[in-house]
Parts: structure tokens; C-alpha cells; sequence
């Protein structure tokens, strides 16, 4: 099943508006893959013009950059501290850009998009 990306049909008074065409194929996109803690599992999926798209759904592990030295680490992820996008996610433990996550290193950061590169990446926050 796919989403919709493009305006709906409702006025902003609330009146009802007709399509004048039919949907595209490239208004069309897919659900959100909301990655959690846990054994590695990745969803491939075809994307528009034929590519691969890698999603993340669980992973345990997290590549970690060291500031101090320069250095990129593959650390276990202990326990998701804080989401930051949603209180929700907050309380689900869900991993997404911007999420500070508890490593053996310290606490991290998240910069990359789990659920659209399929991997976790993250910087040290340095106190």
C-alpha cells in the first residue's frame, strides 16, 4: 500500500474540491519505517525509477564519531535517552535523526536517517 503526496481536496473552508486528473506516479510514497532497538532487520524496498531503497527497522549496533580523536567506532546501543521529534517516539523508543542514544562511549546523537540509509550513525556529545 503507498501514500498520496500531493494536495488534498478540501478547501481551506472545508468545501469539498473535484480531481482534475488522476494520481501521478511520482506523488506516490511509502509508509515510514520507525527503527527500534534490537537484532538487525532491514526491508528492501523498489523505489521510484527502479532503485533500492535499504530501510532499517531494528539494529543494536551504531557507527559512533569521536570528535576528540577522529575516530569511528561500531558500539553497541545501550538504551535510546531522548527523540527530540516526537514525544511519542520518545516513549516507543524509536530511532531517528536527532534521537540521543547511550553508548559504552557515552550518550550520541543520531545524523543519519535510520529508516531512508538503512544504518545508524552518531556523533559523541562532548560535555
Amino acid at each position: 500500500m503507498v501514500i498520496k503526496h500531493s494536495n488534498d481536496l478540501v478547501k481551506p473552508t472545508g468545501g469539498r474540491k473535484g480531481s482534475s486528473r488522476k494520481t501521478r506516479r511520482y506523488e506516490l510514497g511509502g509508509f515510514p519505517v520507525l527503527t527500534t532497538l534490537g537484532e538487525r532487520v532491514i526491508k528492501k524496498e523498489r523505489v521510484y525509477g527502479g532503485n533500492i531503497k535499504i530501510k532499517l527497522v531494528k539494529d543494536k549496533f551504531a557507527n559512533v564519531y569521536d570528535p576528540k580523536t577522529g575516530k569511528v567506532q561500531k558500539v553497541e546501543i545501550l538504551d535510546v535517552v531522548k527523540n527530540p521529534a516526537n514525544v511519542d517516539y520518545d516513549r516507543r523508543k524509536i530511532i531517528t535523526k536527532g534521537t540521543i542514544i547511550r553508548t559504552k562511549l557515552g550518550e550520541a546523537i543520531v545524523t543519519s536517517r535510520p529508516g531512508q540509509d538503512g544504518i545508524i550513525n552518531a556523533k559523541l556529545i562532548v560535555k
